[in-house]
């Protein structure tokens, strides 16, 4: 195994002691690619490794817009937004708007700075998964978030993947505040999936009888 390709197994199995070593034997993998394009800050993102993601950044690691959105660097997306305004509506390499990056992983700062900067709210990714800001915040629990985009025109009956919405995806997940979010701003409660599953059931399968029984007190079934 070359050390990019050791660099990367390390950031998923969030080995930060490997990560050190190989960084200090080779400074210049702080920007390697892997085979899919994507950098170790991004890696670490994507797998929850913030730890290795804030050593990547202090070692120096050049954060492309998109990388920058979604390990909340807020000094690096409005000095790049700065130069070029059409950044806020743009996606990443791998097909996520970068205002849905932000929303995903927590950034509420830089999914304000970006909106305001032009992002749409309901852009969805190009890359077959469908996600957008609204299910990115809804999968990853963040409730204030998710208030926030719903107060700001996101789509609670969006449809995506095997006809999920966020109100099932957020009773799969056990979110109750962010079903009671969903539900006031106007989410179907008698939505199904694809397969005929409603967020009643999804949420029974998923083992979250607290969501289960608030739904149903909400008219689901």
């Amino acid at each position: 195994m070359d050390n990019a390709k050791e660099l990367f197994a390390a950031i998923r199995g969030g080995d930060v002691a490997v990560v050190r070593s190989l960084l200090d034997a080779d400074p210049a993998l702080v920007n390697a690619k892997n085979e899919q394009g994507q950098s170790p800050v991004l890696a670490a993102v994507y797998n929850g490794r913030a730890e290795i993601r804030d050593q990547l950044i202090a070692r120096g690691a050049v954060l492309e817009f998109h990388e920058a959105a979604a390990a909340g660097r807020l000094d690096r997306v409005q000095a790049l937004v700065e130069n070029n305004a059409s950044l806020s509506t743009g996606y990443s390499p791998d097909g996520f708007p970068v205002f849905g990056l932000a929303a995903a992983f927590g950034h509420l700062p830089v999914a304000r700075y970006l909106l305001e900067k032009g992002a749409q709210v309901n852009a969805a990714a190009t890359n077959g998964t469908g996600y957008n800001a609204l299910t990115g915040a809804v999968t990853g629990g963040h409730k204030e978030i998710v208030a926030w985009l719903l107060e700001n025109s996101a789509d609670p009956n969006y449809r995506y993947g095997p006809g999920y919405t966020p109100l099932l995806a957020a009773a799969a997940n056990g979110h109750l505040e962010i079903v009671k979010a969903l539900l006031l701003h106007g989410a179907d409660v008698g939505a199904k999936t694809n397969d005929g599953k409603s967020a009643v059931a999804v949420a029974e399968e998923r083992k979250h009888p607290d969501v289960a029984d608030f739904l149903r007190s909400k008219g689901g079934a």
